[in-house]
């Protein structure tokens, strides 16, 4: 049987020959998890206030339907109940959901706010990067020069 070529130690003479600077992509790491921690903050802060808004329709729905399963004296007066339950509930999802409305849009507000801001951060990033690279090259580029001139 043949014995397939174990290439590893090829392969990490060649990485290490390479002249690769790690430290943008370490950066980018840490600039894509403080990213990633930002956006979870503003998710769970949402869902924490949903939460809250919805327990307390939840309760004030549980309190009318106490108030309307009590006994009346007349027939009208569950009749009148009725309607008013009926009203309370529209007037207090339109209270709610208005509640929700707010909590979406400052959650939209703070994510493309957020977004502008990483933006401008990865723009600036990357253009150090990119002078740094050709800074790099460009010196490169002189030593080689340099040594393959003929010295008179």
């Amino acid at each position: 049987m043949a014995k397939t070529p174990d290439f590893t130690k090829n392969f990490q003479e060649v990485l290490a020959k390479l002249p690769i600077d790690t430290s943008s992509i370490q950066e980018a790491f840490k600039t894509q998890s403080a990213l990633g921690e930002k956006l979870t903050k503003i998710s769970l802060s949402a869902a924490e206030r949903s939460t809250e808004i919805s327990a307390q329709w939840a309760k004030d729905t549980i309190a009318r339907v106490g108030e309307l399963a009590a006994g009346k004296e007349e027939p009208s007066d569950y009749a009148k109940a009725i309607s008013d339950f009926a009203s309370s509930a529209a007037e207090a999802a339109a209270e709610h959901l208005a509640s929700f409305a707010e909590i979406a849009k400052k959650v939209q507000m703070d994510t493309v706010d957020l977004m502008l801001t990483a933006g401008k951060d990865i723009a600036s990033e990357t253009q150090k990067v990119a002078e740094k690279a050709a800074r790099d090259t460009q010196a490169a580029v002189s030593k080689a020069t340099a040594a393959a001139t003929p010295k008179a």
